[in-house]
């Protein structure tokens, strides 16, 4: 943290619940389409770029004009019906309390993830799309991050890829054990326990501890 303290964040299923909308442009995308998604189990499984999602339901032709329509339909059926997660706002202003900058890294087009950020008034300084797993990294390195939230295995995995500290929630998908199998440094319930953890990181964070697995969670 020599340049400052910066936080880069998920935001499907970390800062936000994207189920709802998602399962809304999902019905209405398979409506047009004439194909029965399964939803719920679709919903379930968010944490992948919706190209791989799609992949098992249709052509392989179809899915880059599929994934297209999606997008397009996604302002009017997913952005008013998605909600933020519980102390999404207050792990926000606890990065601003200590003097830093939020990033929001996401693998959801960068046009739609900026009408949540919007819509929900999270505060933040730097929105990245369409960027996934390791892929991640170059923006976290690039902005100099020192710690990245997420919910999903991948978002551990960008986090390493980066050498910075992965901090993982449980509102996504992903288990504890599956997280903690990943590398993840810190597992929260939710963010609700992220501003606590992140004074204790603050105030450990010194010159010369440079290896994320030897600071306290």
């Amino acid at each position: 943290m020599a340049d400052g303290l910066v936080v880069g964040f998920d935001l499907d299923m970390t800062l936000i619940d994207t189920a709802p909308g998602f399962r809304d442009v999902l019905v209405a995308l398979g409506a047009e389409l004439g194909v029965d998604f399964p939803v719920a189990e679709m919903t379930a499984r968010l944490g992948p770029p919706l190209d791989m999602l799609l992949e098992p339901y249709l052509e392989a032709d179809a899915i880059a004009a599929a994934g297209d329509r999606f997008r397009a339909l996604y302002p009017d059926h997913a952005i008013a019906g998605t909600p933020a997660f519980g102390g999404a706002h207050e792990a926000l202003a606890a990065v601003r309390r200590n003097g830093g900058r939020v990033l929001v890294v996401t693998g959801k087009y960068g046009p739609n993830a900026q009408l949540h950020l919007d819509h929900l008034a999270l505060d933040h300084d730097h929105l990245e799309g369409w960027v996934w797993g390791v892929g991640k990294a170059d923006v976290l390195r690039r902005e100099g991050a020192s710690v990245y939230v997420g919910d999903h295995v991948h978002d551990v995995e960008g986090a390493l890829a980066a050498g910075v500290t992965s901090v993982s929630v449980l509102t996504g998908g992903c288990t504890r054990a599956e997280l903690e199998a990943a590398g993840t440094h810190v597992v929260l319930e939710s963010l609700h326990e992220f501003p606590a953890w992140l004074e204790e990181f603050v105030r450990e964070e010194a010159p010369g501890r440079t290896d994320p697995s030897e600071r306290s969670t």
